[in-house]
């Protein structure tokens, strides 16, 4: 298994985290890592309705921004949230997006 590059813990800046989670299909991706845990790029972009290229490209933002870990394994990418990493950083700010999104910080979906 093959780690793609992603910045350190205390490289992660709170402007380029921001900046990744404002975007809709960015945060919709979270959240769903944040509720499902690591899954595959493929299984994580599924009914997003962006083109695949457009997916990757979402995908990376949150790579590089220090929100999402992911791994390469063959031809799949697997990806997981960073949370200790953000909590570490930025405590609360994870739980915080997570709750105005609608989940709470059990990981149980409220009214979305």
């Amino acid at each position: 298994m093959r780690l793609l590059p992603h910045p350190s813990t205390e490289n992660i800046q709170l402007t380029e985290v921001l900046r990744a989670l404002s975007d809709p299909v960015r945060l919709e991706i979270v959240v769903r890592l944040a509720l499902r845990g690591e899954m595959t790029c493929g299984v994580a972009g599924d009914d997003l309705g962006v083109h695949k290229s457009t997916a990757s490209h979402h995908y990376r933002t949150l790579r590089e921004s220090g929100v999402v870990m992911t791994k390469q394994e063959g031809r799949l990418k697997y990806m997981s949230l960073r949370r200790d990493d953000l909590d570490s950083r930025f405590p609360g700010l994870l739980d915080a997006v997570l709750s105005a999104a609608g989940i709470p910080s059990t990981g149980v979906p409220v009214q979305r």
